[in-house]
């Protein structure tokens, strides 16, 4: 989907990897917006490793991409909510195994818990064809 990225240069440029301030789709006629996605296993099982629980939110939102005909190409936005913030080297890297080098917007919120105790992250996304 043709997209730009929005990052005037008069606001402050973060040097956090596969972050822009915004990204213009044009022309884009279907839209997904994505439910918080978590680290639980197709079985109902949850890791205690955040590792493990990144990875799988990241594989749970590739099942829902495919079945809506699309890919992570496709995001327009990330939303994650992490409830320990010594897990976000981590989280970034995982990020970028699944993203690439791709720059689009994010917001990361560090929070005191998730609806089960278990959890560890949440990611919501936003994608456009």
């Amino acid at each position: 989907m043709p997209s730009q990225t929005i990052d005037p240069t008069d606001i402050v440029s973060l040097e956090v990897p596969n972050y822009s301030h915004g990204v213009l789709t044009n022309k884009a006629s279907e839209w997904l917006h994505l439910s918080g996605q978590v680290g639980v296993n197709p079985d109902g099982s949850v890791s205690p490793d955040f590792e493990d629980q990144c990875r799988r939110a990241f594989w749970n939102i590739a099942a829902c991409l495919r079945d809506a005909g699309m890919g992570f190409g496709d995001v327009v936005m990330l939303r994650i909510y992490l409830i320990d913030r010594s897990d976000l080297k981590m989280l970034r890297n995982i990020r970028s195994e699944f993203f690439g080098d791709r720059c689009f917007p994010s917001t990361l919120v560090i929070v005191s818990g998730l609806v089960n105790p278990a959890w560890r992250v949440e990611l919501e996304i936003i994608a456009a064809v």
